[in-house]
């Protein structure tokens, strides 16, 4: 076979791993462009998510192939991790704020195991409960980020992943980025869902 027509036909790359192999996703992660960086850490939450999505449907009865997606326990999933990386990622950006030495060490793992039981926790809850989460830790956040000034926003953080990054950088990526994200998520998983009975 050519390699470079290989290359140049197959440009997704599978990297596979058991439990234990964090570490070594962590340095393939530091080792690439930082273009793909963004992409293969998305990559990781959505293998998280849907693995919580299959222990449902498998908790629940469904025969394993028998349904893709369960389209309910999607929505409340997106919604719950949504309600999860607002508070976290604006206590990420503070902790950035005050830390005493630039550039301050923020972040977790694709991986992290507080935010996976979070998440789990909170999908179980009511729907209506969770859209008001949502408005409320919007309103703080807004109400936060128009507070900072421009030596605020210019305070220097260090992801394990992404690296070295401002406030902005990470407001831009790591909170609206991601919310943008997950509101696409949200809007795929609402005209999925089947319209209710009158």
């Amino acid at each position: 076979m050519d390699a470079k027509r290989f290359a140049k036909d197959f440009p997704v790359v599978c990297v596979g791993g058991s439990a234990g192999g964090l570490d070594a996703y962590i340095r393939l992660l530091r080792n690439l462009r930082a273009d793909l960086r963004g992409d293969a850490a998305s990559a990781a939450r959505e293998e998280n998510d849907a693995v919580l999505v299959d222990r449902d449907r498998r908790g629940r009865g469904h025969r394993r192939g028998a349904r893709h997606r369960d389209d309910r326990v999607t929505l409340t999933l997106r919604v719950a991790h949504v309600d999860e990386i607002i508070p976290y990622w604006i206590g990420e950006i503070e902790r950035v704020l005050v830390g005493p030495v630039e550039p301050v060490p923020f972040g977790r793992q694709p991986t992290d195991l507080v935010r996976t039981l979070t998440v789990d926790r909170d999908r179980t809850l009511p729907t209506h409960e969770l859209y008001a989460r949502l408005d409320n830790s919007l309103e703080r956040v807004m109400r936060r980020l128009l507070e900072l000034d421009e030596r605020q926003v210019s305070r220097r953080g260090l992801d394990k992943i992404r690296g070295e990054m401002t406030v902005k950088q990470i407001v831009d990526v790591m909170l609206a980025g991601h919310l943008e994200e997950h509101c696409r998520q949200l809007a795929a998983a609402l005209e999925a869902e089947p319209p209710a009975r009158a």
